[in-house]
């Protein structure tokens, strides 16, 4: 299972990005991290940018409330989510 650092502004956890993909999904997990799949190539920060639109609609929070953490230039990320709780990020990820 994936590790989620709970914080009293949100969540974090790591995921391992796969760029160029078929499509955009969470295609299993590597480790302590998510593996996620995106079609946007890794330039000009479009890779990046799919990474925060993917996450925003999977958990239904704003666009805003999702931000890259560490790992801007490396298919290494961790992932930041303000305004949930762990149990609530794992309960958005299954449905």
């Amino acid at each position: 299972m994936f590790a989620i650092a709970e914080s009293n502004s949100g969540v974090s956890f790591a995921v391992r990005v796969h760029p160029r993909a078929k499509k955009d999904a969470i295609t299993g997990e590597i480790g302590e991290a998510l593996k996620i799949s995106l079609t946007a190539p890794p330039l000009d920060g479009r890779a990046n940018e799919a990474c925060i639109e993917l996450f925003a609609k999977l958990l239904k929070v704003p666009r805003s409330s999702v931000t890259i953490a560490s790992g801007l230039n490396s298919r290494n990320k961790v992932i930041r989510v303000a305004g949930i709780s762990a149990d609530e990020l794992r309960k958005r990820l299954e449905a």
